[in-house]
């Protein structure tokens, strides 16, 4: 087992000016010509109820500043959370809240509305943040945060094209002793890395309190579609780190791996305010 470690200062890697005035939960992705492409969360408003379409930033690395370009996945409804992932040589992006919405694009530029179909979704157990893992070829999971007997959780479906998913259960859950239950769910923007046969599950875990807005707890299973119960210290599934981070990207380049951080303004602390920000990652063994 490795443990993931924070290990430089934050430096800023987006900030929108045209389309709104600070990310909230993004993704990062490379595109087919190798230049990386951020979407994200924003509006001149600020509060979820006024995001409704996605700031985007394109850049050659991720040591330098992204550019804005224009607003991607403006619908006139909610858009949260978005999720890329290639397939072929188109991309496919999945985003909340629910029901779940799927656009597909081949440039990350132009995005076309595509039906998504969730069968046997329980209502509310899936309903916000997405994130897709791609287990192999034509197998795919994809996590989604939500609640569950009105605690919260991360829903588990699985698809073989990216357009049809089964629901095959719940990767987390919150116990009775959980330290956090807002009635929309304390978990946010899980991720999922694959390392030496084990998969950590980065998770957001949050009230939107000041005290806990950077909070991201890993946990760590050999099974992507278990990693427990979490009672906090009342026992159950226990993180292996809790690193200070909201709604990160975990991303990997020829220089090592990165977090990202992000947030609405009015919170102090977050690093870079009005920006997605990044900070180098280390993996040291247990």
């Amino acid at each position: 087992m490795k443990i993931p470690y924070i290990t430089s200062q934050w430096r800023e890697l987006f900030r929108p000016k045209e389309t709104g005035n600070y990310i909230n939960d993004h993704c990062v992705i490379k595109d087919n010509q190798g230049k990386y492409h951020l979407f994200g969360i924003t509006s001149f408003l600020g509060g979820a109820p006024n995001e409704r379409y996605f700031a985007h930033g394109v850049g050659d690395s991720l040591n330098d500043a992204f550019e804005e370009k224009e607003k991607a996945i403006d619908r006139g409804t909610l858009a949260w959370a978005p999720c890329v992932i290639p397939k072929d040589d188109d991309f496919y992006m999945f985003y909340g809240p629910s029901p779940t919405s799927l656009a597909v694009s081949f440039d990350m530029f132009e995005w076309y509305n595509y039906p998504v179909k969730l069968n046997g979704e329980i209502p509310m157990a899936a309903h916000r943040d997405h994130f897709v893992l791609k287990l192999e070829d034509n197998k795919y999971i994809m996590y989604i945060v939500g609640t569950k007997n009105k605690k919260s959780c991360v829903s588990l479906f699985e698809s073989s094209n990216l357009l049809e998913w089964d629901f095959c259960g719940y990767a987390l859950t919150s116990g009775d002793d959980a330290p956090l239950n807002p009635p929309w769910g304390a978990m946010e923007s899980p991720f999922v890395v694959k390392m030496d046969e084990l998969y950590y599950l980065f998770i957001t875990y949050t009230d939107c309190s000041r005290e806990n807005y950077h909070n991201t707890l890993v946990f760590v299973s050999d099974d992507p579609y278990s990693f427990g119960e979490y009672n906090g210290e009342k026992g159950g599934a226990v993180p292996v780190a809790k690193l200070f981070a909201h709604a990160p990207e975990i991303l990997k380049d020829e220089n090592g791996w990165h977090i990202t951080t992000c947030g609405w303004n009015g919170y102090e602390d977050i690093p870079n305010p009005g920006a997605v920000s990044i900070a180098d990652l280390e993996w040291r063994e247990k």
